[in-house]
């Protein structure tokens, strides 16, 4: 199998064992680096999100496990759920089900998988003109306060708003590892888009950073993996810095980066 320090499958996925049970997949060709997570019970496993959607995930999950696998979705973000069309089992929450039903174009994904976005080469077969999400109907509901039971492994989905209002993350609380999605990650954090909410980020980060006296770490869809929980607690402290009016240090993203450190916060630039 192969690593992050190896070739990388398919020439485009990279794939770390974390611990037992606990497998990352990368797309580190691509300048968002989502990371997806193969999560294994004794009877059965999650795949919490499914990337970009270029390269054969499906059959690079097979290989990586024998057990009935059911994607779960942390929010309706493309990066996020490019490969769910290799799945039978997906699971999402509500405010993600009519993104999901009407999928990403052509036209999308080619802006997605611009060359300036890549620092190598596409999978074997992959058009970037006709590289688009197609829509999926066929998608169960998840939703905060549900238990996802692996067998010997529970995960505990958790609302986590404010980067876009449907995202959850997940919680291993047995084993103290949350999987952070795109609400806590060692980068610069997504709070400009129009559907982001720099107070209810707030909470969300409030909420979890009561989390951190009972976590080991952290594995995130984004940024450095894994990172210490105590991060948790400076994102909520910068959080507010930067709510209270903290001047921003540069533009980046389309919007202006406050830097921390291990991670920044991206927030919208001023209406003229």
């Amino acid at each position: 199998m192969t690593t992050e320090s190896g070739t990388l499958w398919g020439g485009w996925f990279s794939v770390a064992r974390l611990e037992p049970g606990v497998t990352m997949i990368g797309e580190p060709l691509h300048s968002e680096d989502p990371k997806s997570f193969l999560v294994e019970g004794s009877d059965r496993a999650v795949l919490i999100d499914t990337g970009i959607g270029v390269g054969d995930l499906g059959h690079l999950v097979r290989e990586l496990t024998r057990l009935p696998v059911t994607v779960v979705v942390s929010h309706a973000h493309w990066d996020h759920v490019g490969g769910n069309r290799h799945f039978a089992d997906i699971r999402a929450p509500a405010g993600a089900q009519a993104a999901l039903r009407e999928g990403w174009s052509d036209e999308r994904m080619a802006r997605a998988l611009d060359p300036r976005e890549l620092s190598g080469t596409l999978p074997t077969g992959t058009d970037p003109d006709h590289a688009g999400i197609p829509p999926l109907s066929d998608v169960g509901t998840i939703a905060a306060g549900d238990r996802i039971d692996l067998g010997g492994r529970t995960l505990e989905v958790i609302a986590a708003p404010g980067h876009c209002p449907e995202l959850i993350v997940l919680l291993d609380r047995a084993n103290g590892i949350l999987f952070g999605t795109d609400a806590v990650y060692a980068a610069g954090l997504y709070a400009q888009m129009d559907v982001s909410d720099l107070d209810v980020y707030l909470a969300t980060l409030t909420a979890l950073a009561t989390l951190v006296p009972d976590l080991r770490i952290v594995y995130s869809s984004h940024g450095t993996v894994p990172f210490e929980p105590g991060l948790i607690l400076a994102m909520r402290d910068a959080m507010a810095e930067v709510i209270a009016g903290r001047p921003a240090d540069r533009e980046e993203a389309g919007g202006l980066r406050h830097d921390f450190g291990a991670f920044g916060i991206i927030v919208p630039k001023p209406a003229s």
